[in-house]
């Protein structure tokens, strides 16, 4: 029997090595792989000794070479295959273990490899006869196998051909993607950069969830191949496992906690999500006040959320969160000791999580059965001091802030939306409905006298006055929008009759389903 070993990785291969010749198997090797053989002490032939053709061009052309893949792709079921190799004085190789450079590293032409994938397939394609194994994962399964039966079974082979043609897709994709990449520098904000004519994602499961979005679905979280998710990252201290909705609405949560103190602050702000929707939302100086002004947005709705704290959970923080309404999930950059063990008690069936920054969105996939809808990720790109005021009255400097946090919490709800902020602390959301009139009714409900003076959001603009009277009605002082109504002049003459202020976000909409 023949094992022909040629990785890039090297973890692992030569105690697999050590334990193939344990076992009579002959090993051919090349290069670095020969190499740390050689090291080892462990007899193996060189690629280049079988072939009779030295390795050339800088080592892109070693195992190229009918001796090689005649070996690899010989099929024993068919005579003439046999006779073939007799003829050419090629011996059978019965296993291969290859993995790739790695590409995705540090992009670049020298990291296209060639003669691994080339093995890696032909070796696959021939499962039935051949074993290839591209994850040092799989060199204990593989030697004990071998070291129990004799041979590697069918399913098993099948099992590893399967995950060797992965291998090589992803490593395609990848190779794709950094070609976009490089074509699309010079502007990475156009249409080609963002929406390339073909998009090859390789996706590996990172493990299976509780369950979907309802129980009788199943779920699994995967991340693109190649690519680093903060996910991966975050640790779970208690609590179930975690499900589809978990992820999607911690996800959110997360995300918008970075999103909302403003860049020159030194504020720290609380989120408390339900359904992907904010229900809460606050900044403050202190965490403690933070949490307890965010649930005083909708403390109903919080039941069952997701809360998110933008800071270190000490054991006051702890404290009135467990005085709080139940969370399925607590997520945090860190906790202390006594807080984990407060919350652990207190709340057993609380996710706890702790997690570091979320990294940027920059491409967003929808599924439309066999079709996808793909898009650049909605950012927000004009600042407030770009703004336009165009009512008589003007915010008051209150106001700016409070409509900066309602514009974000707005864009991060379920249109139609409309969010009301009074002094850092979201005071009503209106999220998810059809018509932005009843939207606002929600919002300013929720809110109650809490809208004296508020600052509101609305994520498109308002298309008749009625919308924005609801509001003004209400007390609200202040509002923004993105604009670009045929009737924005009517919704201003509204405004001004009403005595309260509106702003102009420049037409950027955040339409959020």
């Amino acid at each position: 029997m023949k094992a022909l070993l040629s990785v890039y990785d090297k973890t692992g291969v030569v105690d697999l090595a050590r334990g193939l010749t344990g076992l009579g198997w002959e090993l051919i090797s090349s290069g670095g792989t020969s190499a740390a053989l050689a090291e080892a002490g462990i007899d193996h032939t060189e690629v280049a000794d079988l072939t009779g053709a030295p390795e050339m061009l800088g080592g892109r052309v070693k195992t190229l070479h009918p001796t090689i893949h005649g070996g690899i792709l010989a099929d024993r079921s068919k005579p003439e295959h046999l006779a073939d190799v007799e003829r050419q004085g090629i011996g059978l190789i019965d296993l291969v273990v290859c993995n790739l450079y790695p590409f995705t590293s540090d992009p670049s032409i020298e990291l296209i490899d060639v003669g691994g994938p080339t093995m890696v397939r032909a070796a696959a394609k021939n499962h039935a006869h051949v074993g290839i194994v591209v994850s040092p994962d799989d060199y204990g399964t593989v030697l004990a196998e071998l070291q129990a039966d004799g041979s590697l079974s069918a399913a098993t082979r099948r099992r590893l051909a399967r995950d060797a043609f992965a291998h090589t897709a992803g490593y395609d994709a990848a190779i794709v993607g950094w070609f976009d990449e490089v074509d699309a520098a010079g502007d990475p904000d156009s249409d080609a950069a963002v929406l390339p004519p073909t998009l090859h994602l390789a996706l590996e499961r990172t493990g299976a969830l509780r369950y979907g979005e309802n129980p009788h679905q199943h779920g699994a979280r995967y991340r693109i191949l190649g690519q680093h998710s903060w996910w991966d990252e975050v640790v779970q201290h208690g609590g179930k496992a975690l499900s589809y909705l978990n992820i999607f609405d911690a996800d959110a949560a997360w995300r918008l906690v970075h999103e909302l103190p403003p860049a020159d602050s030194d504020d720290v702000a609380v989120a408390i999500i339900k359904h992907a929707n904010p229900c809460g939302a606050a900044i403050d100086g202190d965490l403690v006040t933070a949490y307890v002004r965010a649930l005083e947005c909708d403390p109903q709705s919080a039941f069952g959320g997701i809360v998110a704290i933008g800071g270190r959970v000490t054991p006051a923080v702890a404290e009135a969160i467990a005085g709080g309404p139940q969370a399925d999930v607590i997520i945090a950059p860190s906790y202390d000791d006594e807080a984990l063990a407060q919350l652990a008690s207190k709340r057993k069936a609380t996710r706890l999580l702790s997690a570091p920054e979320p990294e940027p969105l920059v491409r967003q996939f929808r599924g439309l059965g066999s079709s996808m809808l793909v898009q650049d990720a909605d950012r927000f790109l004009i600042p407030p001091s770009e703004w336009e005021v165009v009512t008589k009255v003007r915010p008051t400097e209150d106001q700016w802030r409070d409509l900066a946090l309602a514009w974000k919490v707005c864009a991060r709800t379920t249109s139609n939306a409309i969010a009301v902020v009074n002094r850092g602390q979201a005071v009503g959301v209106g999220a998810g409905q059809q018509s932005r009139v009843v939207a606002a009714e929600i919002a300013v409900a929720k809110a109650g006298e809490r809208t004296t003076g508020a600052a509101a959001a609305s994520d498109a603009f308002f298309p008749f006055p009625d919308g924005l009277l609801v509001l003004a009605d209400a007390g609200v002082a202040a509002v923004v929008q993105p604009g670009g109504s045929i009737r924005d002049d009517e919704v201003t003459a509204a405004a001004d009759e009403a005595g309260i202020a509106v702003v102009m976000a420049g037409g950027e909409r955040h339409f959020r389903h």
